[in-house]
C-alpha cells in the first residue's frame, strides 16, 4: 500500500541511512538525558538530538516521496522549520524559569551569577 517496492535502490538506501541516522541521533539525546545528573546538564543533550534527528528524518522522507512522486515533496521543510524554531526558545524559557526556581528557592545547584558575567560579558 505504500508502493516502497517502486522506490529505486539508491533513494532506498538512502532513506534507510538517514533514518537510521536520525533516530541514532534522537537515542543520544535519550542517552545524554540518563546520563548527566544535573537539571541544567540535562537540558542540552535532548534538545540537541531532536533537531538533528528531527532533520535527518525529514530528509529521509523528502527523498523518499520525492523520487516515488517524480516531483519535489517539501512539506517537510514546514516541520524542519517550526522545529527548529522552537526547539531552541523552548529550552531557553524551561532553563531560565529553572534558573529562576532554583535561586529563589536557594537550591545550590544553580548556577552562580559570576559565572554567567564571565561567560556572556554582561
Amino acid at each position: 500500500m505504500t508502493h516502497a517496492e517502486n522506490l529505486p535502490a539508491w533513494a532506498a538506501l538512502l532513506t534507510a541511512f538517514l533514518v537510521l541516522l536520525g533516530s541514532g541521533l534522537t537515542l543520544l539525546g535519550a542517552i545524554g538525558t540518563l546520563r548527566f545528573r544535573r537539571f541544567f546538564e540535562r537540558v542540552h543533550a535532548p534538545t540537541l538530538g531532536t533537531s538533528w534527528g528531527t532533520g535527518a528524518i525529514g530528509l529521509a522522507s523528502i527523498v523518499c516521496f520525492s523520487v516515488l512522486g517524480s516531483r519535489p515533496v517539501v512539506h517537510e521543510l514546514l516541520i524542519g522549520v517550526f522545529m527548529i524554531v522552537t526547539t531552541p526558545v523552548t529550552l531557553m524559557l524551561l532553563a531560565r524559569a529553572a534558573l529562576y526556581r532554583d535561586r529563589t528557592e536557594g537550591n545550590g545547584e544553580a548556577p552562580p551569577r559570576s559565572l554567567l558575567r564571565r561567560t556572556h560579558g554582561g
